[in-house]
């Protein structure tokens, strides 16, 4: 079966820092490298592996060279930018790329998009949201297609006022409603960050302007993202709020594989609901489409300090309605740049971070001031 384990050969796993995790399943797929991103896990891994025959290293270059490796399929996961080097390295050997590292597309968009398209590399969307667009967008009719919306489920806070939101705990923002998540992406969800983002992110994907991409806040997260034609035919693509369904597309393309997901029953459903997004509530929205607007290296400074900020947030240090305003501040904060090279990318994250870590040290003092 095309979806079994015994149909792949695993060349290389990542992992941050979970060793028992990482040699647990290096041991089950029978991978010929694994590699733990934190070096100070080394020892760790390597006694954990000890006997296998299983080849093991740490740190940030041997990530890179774990995405170098000869592999047909590269699956790029690493949250935030971090992740961009090993996913540009999968690309420029001309790999089909599974694409779950939004911020690649984010900070480096043009320049991502442009290796991939000199080196014959496949980007294949994995967020539940882009892998919807991708299984209705038919390319060869680009020009018929009016836009495209990307669903929302509203997160956490959908229906509480501003003014409560700046009461919100870490614990309570990576609560999601229907998602099981990690926190950094689950904090994203919950300030609607997150789909502000993806639509940078399918800017690049699908060649579409700003105004050509809207957001709806569906809050039963089973319409995943819709495509509006010309001849009045709207596309979409349902399914249960399972990342395995988007996983095993992208694994499977152009086939499709088995994956476990639930099957989605509409009776017992009932009814599904939508609405437009409250940008008031959810300055995020506003601040990414303005940052994809100006181009250069807003996005990419937009996406450091909204990390910056998520970090500080799940610390503790600064309140929930702070990171969007650090995010701002620290937009306002650096000029416009060119991002002409990836060095460009990395100076312009490095300044930002530098600012909003500043402005994360001067404590919750934004959100009861909006």
């Amino acid at each position: 079966m095309a979806g079994s384990p015994e149909a792949y050969e695993v060349e290389a796993l990542v992992a941050l820092r979970s060793v028992d995790r990482l040699a647990e399943q290096a041991r089950a797929l029978k991978a010929k490298l694994a590699v733990v991103a934190d070096e100070s896990r080394y020892r760790a891994l390597k006694s954990a592996l000890s006997g296998s025959g299983i080849e093991v290293a740490a740190g940030a270059d041997a990530v890179v060279e774990a995405a170098s490796r000869p592999s047909d399929w590269v699956m790029a996961a690493i949250v935030g930018a971090v992740g961009l080097a090993s996913t540009l390295a999968a690309v420029r050997r001309g790999a089909m790329v599974a694409l779950a590292n939004k911020e690649s597309l984010v900070c480096a968009g043009a320049l991502f998009t442009a290796e991939a398209k000199q080196h014959g590399a496949r980007l294949l969307p994995v967020d539940s949201e882009h892998n919807a667009i991708f299984q209705v967008f038919d390319a060869d009719q680009s020009h018929a297609i009016e836009r495209i919306v990307l669903t929302a489920s509203g997160g956490p806070f959908r229906e509480r006022s501003r003014a409560a939101m700046a009461a919100v705990t870490p614990a309570e923002a990576v609560k999601h409603p229907n998602w099981t998540m990690g926190a950094k992406i689950s904090v994203d969800s919950a300030t609607l960050m997150n789909k502000g983002l993806e639509v940078i992110e399918a800017h690049h994907l699908f060649a579409l302007e700003s105004e050509r991409i809207d957001i709806v806040v569906h809050p039963q997260s089973v319409v995943h993202g819709l495509v509006y034609y010309q001849d009045g035919s709207v596309l979409a693509q349902l399914g249960s709020p399972d990342m395995r369904t988007p996983i095993a597309n992208a694994l499977g393309w152009p086939k499709r594989v088995f994956a476990p997901s639930p099957r989605l029953d509409l009776a017992q459903l009932g009814r599904l609901t939508f609405e437009r997004p409250d940008c008031e509530r959810f300055p995020a929205l506003r601040l990414t489409r303005a940052a994809l607007l100006a181009g250069g290296g807003a996005p990419t400074v937009l996406n450091a300090a909204n990390e910056i900020a998520v970090a500080a947030f799940l610390d503790s240090r600064v309140g929930f309605l702070d990171i969007a305003a650090i995010v701002e501040e620290t937009l306002q904060a650096l000029p416009d740049r060119r991002i002409d090279h990836l060095d460009d990318v990395y100076e312009c994250d490095r300044q930002a971070r530098e600012v909003a870590t500043r402005l994360a040290g001067n404590g919750a003092r934004r959100a009861a001031g909006g």
